[in-house]
């Protein structure tokens, strides 16, 4: 069984054959100039075999895959194949390749060079190589040359597959560190990041980072490792690897600060951190690698097969793709399905909202023009009464007012079956957008469908005005809703127009405020206005009635505020001079605000109490009392009458369009669809791949074998990931402060 770190590399090898750019779990090193990026590299491998200069040196991301073997070799993937066991020539083959990618201007390029080092004293490991980050440019370099190893450094540590191994110089300060700074950046809650140590042995005298190395000092949540590496002394003098690890190991044991750290410090153990790191990360990751391959081979195998070309094949799928629409189109308009989009409304949720908020909106809207609709009922009764003088509220006036209300429900319920068919072919066209592959199928199965809901919605709009007419056929006056049904017990007694004239307007307490101290003073009651009287109770539960006032010749007029009251008042008065209540000329009433104040006044006009110093309005007869009482009969009649039917549309109207319009086009779809498709008897011809399409079935034929491969390989590593943890593949004894053989 291949450790996981390998089958990653397997995986990345299958996909690189597809052309896929996923991102797959890896260590990004980040740091700036001379930080000592490439000596922790250097060490970790144990060979010297990276370029070393002043200035920009890496210049191109290098991807260095280390891999456990007993073999010692390189090999790189612009020159598969070919195996070099000379490190000094990988060196000279990385400046080579890196000259050929950027040029020999000290300019930076984002493709990257891959190299693979197969060796025995290496844990298996995938790092990748970053351009030292700087802020001047040098020699010809461009000037924006710190914005471009930004974004190339960028392009790595944003995926959420890679960590970041940020490389910081212990002689530098820590809180100011590039590295640090650009993983914050994308990493703000450190879940990525660890940090490296370099140079430690640097330090002022009476200096050490004790602090940072146990994490106390900007703690990351992976920790930080300390290292030493060579000086560039000893790098000039070729002092050896191995030397030089035993030189660092020597350095934590008797530095006193870092003593006690000295088994989770060093090149040893940031190799095996990083590998432990590395294959934990793999495991988190793994779920989303393995959903995102299988949607790829599911998207893979539906193209091959909806790319058959044998006839029974074509056929096969010319029946699936029809079924599959009708299930699409069905799942659009009902909300069922598994994928819900949350940026977007769906048909179905569209239809909704024209249902059950649009339609009662306009409802509401006809409803609410209370104004418009006295002038209509008073313009009615004097037409009808023409030049003679009404009695009674004629009921011819009711039945005109009543039939140009529901006429004008006939244009907004048509607009109704409209929307709906507009989003019934919304829907039709989004389900008909997965048949792109084939334009001429795509072509007919829109304009059979966009047929079938121009026909449907024809019947809908036919039977909508039907309802309409329907209503203006018979007033039915005797529906249990109807305000006059309350009061059946009254007909023989009373009219229509006098029971409702007793209907409530108004209810509340008011302060009769003229009252003398002698007779008690100022005091509450409360109030009860109809369209005929105003009665005033002890209280609200209107069991004491103290008085009834008839409204006939009553006018109104303010009232000033009383000394020392907050109180806003108005008073009642007769017209033909009489007193209004017991001894007093008017009836002063007084209310808790403006706005009250101006809600009687408001409901007093209705009942046709008038202020004293209004004048006629050509539509408006303040001066006929009798006419403003039958007015407002008239208006709690036709309210009345038209709750019932704004009731009743906002019932039968959606169930009318979910019979006639939503349910026969779905059930088309289901079950007339393809017959209509298969009629003219060419269904072969309808199933010609566009050319993208076919350039596409072609290329899917080999990505198919490597995504079962890839998959396959993702099942390894779960298998191996859910296995006992087998112990860390490498020669130990190179990590050992006991000599032995140089490398060959």
């Amino acid at each position: 069984m291949e450790a996981p770190i390998p089958l990653v590399r397997r995986l990345q090898d299958a996909l690189d054959s597809l052309g896929q750019s996923l991102q797959l779990p890896q260590v990004a090193v980040v740091g700036g100039q001379s930080s000592g990026k490439s000596s922790v590299l250097e060490n970790l491998v144990g060979r010297d075999f990276l370029p070393r200069g002043s200035g920009i040196v890496t210049r191109t991301p290098l991807i260095l895959q280390l891999l456990h073997s007993t073999a010692e070799y390189g090999e790189f993937s612009h020159c598969k194949g070919k195996k070099f066991t000379d490190f000094n020539q990988i060196r000279m083959e990385i400046e080579a390749e890196t000259c050929r990618l950027t040029g020999s201007n000290k300019g930076i390029c984002s493709a990257p060079i891959v190299l693979q080092i197969h060796s025995p004293h290496v844990l298996n490991l995938t790092l990748v190589d970053l351009p030292g980050m700087t802020k001047v440019p040098v020699e010809d370099q461009p000037a924006d040359i710190e914005y471009q190893i930004r974004d190339i450094i960028m392009q790595y540590i944003c995926n959420e597959n890679c960590l970041i191994l940020a490389v910081v110089p212990a002689n530098t300060d820590l809180p100011n560190s590039d590295a640090l700074k650009l993983a914050k950046d994308v990493d703000p809650q450190g879940l990525r990041t660890f940090g490296v140590i370099t140079k430690l042995d640097l330090m002022d005298e009476g200096t050490d980072a004790k602090e940072i190395l146990e994490n106390r000092f900007l703690p990351l949540r992976r920790g930080y490792v300390g290292v030493v590496n060579r000086c560039q002394k000893d790098i000039d003098g070729k002092k050896d690897l191995q030397a030089a690890l035993e030189s660092e190991r020597t350095f934590f044991l008797s530095h006193p600060a870092y003593r006690h750290l000295a088994d989770r410090a060093g090149t040893p153990y940031l190799q095996q951190i990083l590998h432990q790191q590395l294959t934990n990360h793999v495991w988190e990751r793994l779920p989303a690698l393995r959903s995102r391959l299988q949607a790829l081979h599911e998207d893979a195998e539906e193209l091959s097969q909806s790319g058959a070309d044998d006839p029974a094949g074509r056929i096969q799928t010319f029946i699936q793709l029809v079924q599959r629409l009708g299930n699409d189109f069905g799942k659009g308009i009902e909300g069922r399905g598994n994928r819900v989009d949350t940026s977007h409304l769906s048909g179905g949720a569209k239809i909704n909202r024209i249902f059950h908020e649009r339609l009662p909106q306009e409802c509401l809207k006809m409803k609410s023009d209370e104004i418009k609709l006295r002038q209509e009922i008073r313009c009615a009764i004097r037409n009808i009464r023409g030049i003679r003088t009404g009695m009674f509220t004629p009921d011819s006036a009711f039945e005109t007012v009543v039939k140009k209300k529901i006429s004008r429900l006939k244009e907004p319920c048509l607009q109704f079956v409209d929307m709906v068919s507009q989003e019934l072919m919304t829907t039709a066209r989004q389900c008909t957008s997965q048949l792109n592959s084939f334009p001429k199928l795509r072509e007919r199965t829109e304009n059979i469908i966009t047929a079938a809901i121009h026909t449907h919605e024809s019947r809908c709009r036919e039977q909508v005005t039907l309802l309409i007419d329907i209503q203006l056929a018979y007033m039915n006056t005797k529906h249990d809703d109807f305000i006059i049904s309350h009061y059946t017990h009254n007909a023989n007694k009373k009219s229509a127009a006098q029971v409702t004239g007793s209907q409530v307007i108004r209810k509340g307490w008011l302060t009769i405020r003229n009252i003398g101290i002698m007779r008690g003073g100022a005091r509450k009651y409360w109030f009860v206005l109809s369209a005929e009287s105003l009665s005033w109770f002890k209280d609200e539960k209107e069991t004491e009635k103290k008085f009834m006032l008839p409204l006939d010749n009553l006018r109104l007029k303010d009232v000033e505020k009383g000394f020392m009251s907050s109180k806003c008042a108005f008073a009642i008065f007769s017209t033909e001079s009489r007193t209004v209540y017991k001894d007093y000329q008017s009836l002063e009433l007084a209310c808790n605000s403006q706005a009250e104040l101006d809600s009687w006044k408001a409901s007093l006009l209705r009942a046709g109490v008038f202020p004293e110093n209004v004048a006629e309005n050509g539509h408006k007869d303040l001066t006929d009392p009798q006419l403003e009482r039958q007015v407002e009969t008239l208006f709690s009649l036709v309210d009345s009458y038209m709750n019932i039917i704004y009731k009743t549309i906002k019932d039968l109207m959606p169930k009318t369009i979910m019979h006639l319009l939503i349910n026969s086009v779905k059930e088309f779809i289901r079950s007339e669809l393809l017959v209509q498709l298969c009629a003219p008897g060419d269904c072969a011809l309808l199933m010609d791949k566009s050319p993208e399409e076919s350039r596409r079935w072609q290329e899917v034929q080999p990505k198919q074998a490597a995504l079962q491969e890839a998959l396959r390989i993702i099942a390894e590593i779960d298998t191996f990931m859910r296995a006992p943890p087998p112990t860390a593949p490498g020669d130990s004894s190179w990590m050992q402060t006991t000599p032995h053989a140089a490398h060959t």
